[in-house]
């Protein structure tokens, strides 16, 4: 039964990684809901405390002197959206990773304890 520390090391390190997949997602989802909440709420104009649309209408989509399209513009909309999408992506491939390499030591283990119990 050497082989028991390592096996309790390994499958700590697959729930840890396991965790952090889960953070990363977690990160990825408030940004995706914080997108969402600059793109679908109106908002006021910081200067004339002017009450504008939300950004989807496309009230304000096309009229370039306008002060609501200069208060919310595109860059900081897709810069919370391009953050978003690294970020989810590790977090998945994470999740999996830590998943996949803990079911992979239970079957091991279950393996192992078949083998045992035949012999």
């Amino acid at each position: 039964m050497r082989s028991l520390p390592y096996d309790i090391q390994f499958r700590a390190r697959a729930r840890r990684t396991q965790a952090w997949g889960l953070g990363l997602l977690a990160v990825a989802g408030l940004l995706w809901i914080w997108f969402a909440v600059l793109l679908f709420t109106p908002y006021e104009t910081g200067e004339y405390s002017r009450e504008c649309t939300s950004r989807f209408t496309s009230e304000n989509l096309h009229n370039s002197d306008s002060r609501c399209v200069n208060e919310r513009d595109w860059p900081e909309l897709l810069a919370v959206l391009g953050v978003s999408v690294p970020a989810g992506v590790i977090g998945g491939v994470l999740y999996t990773s830590g998943s996949v390499s803990h079911r992979m030591a239970e079957h091991l283990a279950e393996v192992t304890r078949l083998d045992a119990a035949s012999s």
